[in-house]
């Protein structure tokens, strides 16, 4: 792990000097261009461009994507962008998970990282933005999630087609002896119209790839795009539906072997004793090997078929250390109320909260504490691997979201290069940032070493999964607020504790680095909303409490959109101001957050009088970049409360693809949904205490709402999808209870308090 250590470091001061523009090497580091992967592994007849683009002899043309697919339809929308340029159907374009290369390195993501609000142009903020951007291409993580794929994407894999056509033109100006200007490019053709000869691309694609690339890629107008910005047919679609795609679970190899771990039930605890006897002398059983990695101890088991696996990690009878954090949830919560009357980093603070807050009659000041449990992402298809190592190589095949880190600490794990290790990257069947962690990768790896080059697929219980996550952190708030003789408030102090998810994934994934600064997870959707108050201050501490954390969809906006908006709710309540005014009035400053709450309140028809038993509740996140207002209608039936519909406005700036667009959003409001109704992890004994979907249910489809959505484009940069629909709709739904029972419930999930049909 110190050539970890080396590289991070090199990296960032490398990056530091490229933007400052102090040292000639950093700006050469910089500026070099990433080799194409592609260009050693092409089969007979193919051709490439570009890392993004492959042309074979007979026509078929290859999109190497570089992130992953998990239902999200980056896939569909990364091939529209190339084939808009290279003036093709998006139906003749076959789509590839990319290799592990520096060049698919997401700049975007790394950006995301910066520890300033989305609201904030100033020029410290750009500068480091910048430096981001320049520390990302040299730290080259190839990565999928943060709500960035697209917005890294748009220019590289239109530039990508744009040069792939050019090239192709240029090559058939040469074969057919005519200028290029005299060309027109359509469908995988290139026609020469006044002599009516023609070349399909295939035909002049290998002498396409000798040209030297174009020094200058004008990309088309807006006005000419014939795919983008219009809703396409899903690539993934019907082999989904078929059963014909392959997820990580589905690699079969011959001669495989099977297998599966029994992790310690305490995190970071290793066994005091084990007896492995009963287990090893199960039939079908191979070897039974104890694991010890950056992501725990425990143990794993080889066996001929999955379900002996299984038996013997039953089997295995251990004694475990005991827990380095606080054994339950009270402990765990005692422990974050804690954190709040620790110092902590401050993200936002204008004007002079203190000061307020001293000099308010009491009658003015609203308190309240809020709090979420841990979360677990409970994907459908459990965490599995298969991997292979063979003659100093070894072959991963997992559904992942992030390759390059997977690459890293399998030849870590095994003491191998990082050019000997191959990830395979499949279909995911589910994500939600779970995959970017890369145990089920690691462990594959470390028990493909005891195979003798047999393969091994090694594939989690749902028990296993449930019980071995990185969870959502589990958080709370206290807040107080002043409000001004027009009820307004002109005061707002948020204070934050939280594990921290930086902290919990280097540890993890970089054991020798250990985080500088403030974790701007813990802050997300608290210090970078529109709302204009003059003194507003947002202070957040990382409490550290080891159980393990990581990005969760929407990540810290998922917990302080429920924190924040619920709390708004209650200002709003006080003061005797419709919800939805006050926020328009207090977005004055921000048109685009005024133009969703205005549109999702007339979708909804807000402020219309509902029947007896119905009420709405409304709550606003800006998060990755995009602004999202929800209203939640609830109804009380004698089976309980139903969730009856969700409206949702949502402004991303540009939409490449409206149906979606329109489908991550419902999804993520599902999904947030879940976690708003029911879900938690809790703890007692050091150990998880749920196991999978029976304990720890998801919304069913008897459950699910109607969704009515509207997607504007006013915002002038381009945001986020895949996560953006999760975090306002724990807040409208809360806040649609209270207008409804008058119980303002600030503690999540909901059903602690309320029941639900």
């Amino acid at each position: 792990m110190a050539a970890i250590k080396k590289i991070a470091r090199r990296s960032f001061l490398v990056g530091i000097a490229a933007i400052a523009g102090g040292v000639a090497v950093g700006y050469y580091y910089y500026r070099k261009p990433f080799a194409n992967p592609l260009l050693d592994d092409l089969a007979e007849g193919e051709a490439t461009f570009n890392p993004y683009v492959k042309i074979a002899s007979d026509n078929t043309i290859t999109l190497i994507a570089p992130r992953a697919e998990m239902g999200q339809g980056v896939s569909t929308t990364l091939a529209a962008l190339v084939a808009e340029e290279l003036e093709v159907g998006l139906h003749q374009i076959t789509v590839e998970h990319g290799p592990v290369a520096p060049v698919y390195y997401n700049a975007g993501l790394v950006g995301e990282g910066a520890p300033f609000s989305f609201l904030d142009e100033s020029r410290t903020a750009e500068f480091v933005r910048a430096g981001l951007q320049v520390v990302g291409k040299l730290a080259a993580i190839q990565a999928t999630g943060g709500s960035s794929s697209i917005r890294d994407a748009i220019d590289k894999m239109r530039q990508a087609g744009a040069a792939a056509r050019m090239l192709l033109i240029a090559a058939a100006a040469q074969k057919l002896s005519v200028p290029e200007a005299e060309l027109t490019a359509q469908n995988g053709t290139i026609l020469h119209k006044a002599s009516g000869k023609s070349v399909t691309y295939g035909e002049v694609a290998a002498l396409a790839a000798t040209l030297p690339p174009p020094e200058d890629v004008p990309l088309k107008d807006k006005a000419d795009w014939k795919l983008l910005g219009k809703s396409q047919k899903r690539l993934d679609s019907v082999a989904k539906v078929t059963g014909a795609a392959i997820f990580g679970i589905d690699v079969r190899l011959p001669d495989m072997l099977y297998g599966t771990v029994k992790m310690s039930p305490r995190f970071w605890s290793k066994p005091v004793s084990s007896d492995l006897s009963a287990a090893e002398k199960l039939p079908g059983v191979v070897k039974i090997v104890a694991l010890d990695t950056s992501y725990g101890h425990g143990f794993g088991i080889i066996a001929e078929n999955t379900w002996a696996a299984f038996k013997a990690a039953e089997a295995i009878e251990a004694t475990w250390a005991e827990a380095e954090y606080p054994a339950d949830s009270a402990g765990v919560h005692a422990r974050l109320i804690e954190g709040l009357d620790e110092s902590g980093w401050s993200l936002r603070n204008d004007g002079d909260v203190e000061a307020a807050l001293a000099a308010a009659p009491s009658d003015r000041v609203i308190e309240a504490d809020y709090d979420v449990p841990y979360q677990a992402h409970m994907t459908m298809e459990p965490m599995n691997a298969t991997a292979q190592f063979k003659d100093g190589v070894l072959d991963v095949w997992c559904g992942n979201q992030s390759p390059t880190i997977a690459r890293m600490l399998c030849a870590g794990q095994l003491g191998i290069e990082k050019d000997k290790v191959n990830i395979h990257t499949t279909a995911l069947g589910g994500g939600f940032g779970r995959r970017l962690e890369v145990d089920y990768a690691l462990y594959a790896a470390a028990l493909a070493k005891e195979t003798a080059g047999r393969p091994i697929k090694v594939t989690w219980t749902r028990e296993e999964d449930t019980t071995h996550d990185a969870y959502r952190p589990a958080g709370v708030g206290r807040f107080r607020a002043v409000l001004g003789d027009d009820g307004l408030p002109t005061t707002l102090h948020m204070k934050l504790a939280q594990p921290s998810i930086l902290a919990g994934v280097m540890r993890r994934q970089f054991p020798s680095l250990s985080p500088a600064g403030p974790d701007k997870y813990i802050f997300d959707a608290a210090y970078d909303q529109p709302y204009a108050i003059a003194n507003y201050k947002v202070t957040g501490t990382a409490v550290p409490v080891s159980i393990p954390v990581g990005f969760w969809r929407s990540v810290g906006a998922s917990i302080n959109g429920f924190f924040h908006e619920g709390f708004m709710d209650e200002i709003a309540v006080a003061a005797k101001l419709d919800p939805v005014a006050m926020r328009k009035t207090l977005f004055a400053a921000y048109p685009t957050a005024v133009s969703v709450v205005e549109k999702v309140a007339q979708m909804a028809n807000w402020g219309e009088v509902l029947p007896a038993g119905k009420a709405k509740g409304i709550a606003f996140t800006q998060s990755n970049g995009s602004w999202v207002a929800e209203i939640v209608q609830i109804a009380d039936t004698p089976a309980g409360l139903r969730v009856e519909k969700i409206w949702i406005a949502a402004d991303v700036g540009e939409v490449l693809d409206p149906d979606i667009v329109e489908a991550q959003l419902t999804s993520a409001a599902i999904y947030g949904l879940s976690a708003a109704m029911s879900q938690q992890i809790t703890f007692a004994d050091g150990m998880v205490e749920q196991m999978s979907f029976p304990d720890n249910d998801a919304v069913r489809i008897n459950q699910c709402p109607a969704f009515e959505v509207a997607i504007l484009q006013t915002a002038p940069k381009m945001g986020g999808v895949g996560e953006i629909g999760a975090p306002p709709v724990a807040p409208a739904l809360a806040n649609a209870i209270y207008a409804l029972t008058g119980k303002r419930i600030r503690s999540l999930p909901l059903s602690k308090e309320v029941s639900f049909a």
